[in-house]
């Protein structure tokens, strides 16, 4: 289960960090905002995404291994991005478009979560969780 969370959420910001290097102005127009200014926002905001995305190959190959990835990028980071989300939605008055970004960020930080904690270790690798 660990490897399909790794692959989704892989390809899951993978997907966002190319649009925003590749279509940052169409993207911005989907959601309802202004692109950001200067463009090196969503040029690095898409490369840090595509960074992430990659990480997961990891986790995707041995997610034993890189459990710690999971952890910090799926709970941790996907789980407080979400919450920014939400925060933003109801106190910078945000486009209510963002609140998809937090459901599926949240979705994602509550499937590894689970990944995470269902997922039985081996006996030798138990002293890891």
């Amino acid at each position: 289960m660990l490897s399909l969370v790794a692959a989704l959420s892989g390809l899951y910001d993978i997907v966002a960090g190319a649009f925003l290097l590749l279509a940052p102005d169409s993207f911005a127009s989907l959601f309802g905002v202004a692109p950001a200014t200067p463009g090196i926002f969503s040029e690095l905001n898409g490369l840090f995404l595509l960074a992430i995305g990659l990480g997961y190959y990891f986790p995707w190959r041995d997610p034993y291994q890189y459990r710690g990835y999971m952890w910090i990028m799926g709970p941790f980071l996907k789980g407080a991005g979400a919450l920014a989300f939400v925060v933003d939605y109801f106190f910078s008055a945000a486009p209510s478009s963002f609140l998809l970004f937090a459901a599926s960020d949240g979705a994602l930080a509550l499937l590894t979560l689970w990944a995470l904690l269902s997922d039985k270790l081996p006996p030798a690798e138990a002293h890891w969780r």
